[in-house]
């Protein structure tokens, strides 16, 4: 008896769930992600020529809103909350007063001897109340720290 071959069938994968899938993946993520947080301290930086880079990681930075309000953050989540409290963790920075700015500073820098210090200031701000800044880092020991600028690139007329 012949034995009868019969032809193989081949396999035909369908796409289309695949497809499917994937657009709504792509379409809750799109709908969900946060692209950039609302920050708590609005800050416009001055200008400069200065081509410095500002350190990643083990900051301390001093912030002066244009209304002259002094703000402190870390980064790290950890640094805040041991500064400041539990509802501060997730923030960018917690309001000091400058009459407290200098022991805060100091217990910072006790609770990390690395921290680097930068003082981000609004442009519009007053120059008395930076000064003051520069001042009570003066009187404790800060002698070393970073005023954030924006690149200025100069135009060729």
């Amino acid at each position: 008896m012949p034995h009868i071959k019969k032809k193989r069938v081949s396999i035909r994968i369908d796409m289309t769930p695949l497809v499917d899938v994937a657009f709504l993946l792509l379409t809750f993520f799109m709908l969900t992600t946060t692209f950039k947080p609302p920050e708590d301290v609005e800050v416009v930086i001055p200008t400069s020529h200065s081509e410095i880079k500002l350190p990643e990681n083990n900051t301390m930075l001093v912030y002066v809103d244009k209304t002259g309000a002094i703000f402190m953050g870390f980064d790290s989540q950890t640094m805040m909350e041991k500064m400041f409290g539990a509802q501060y963790k997730y923030k960018q920075a917690s309001p000091v007063k400058k009459e407290v700015l200098g022991e805060t500073l100091i217990k910072a820098r006790i609770s990390n001897p690395k921290l680097r210090t930068i003082v981000k200031a609004d442009a519009s701000a007053e120059y008395g109340i930076i000064e003051d800044i520069m001042g009570i880092l003066d009187q404790v020991k800060i002698t070393r720290f970073n005023m954030v600028t924006n690149f200025e690139i100069e135009k060729k007329s």
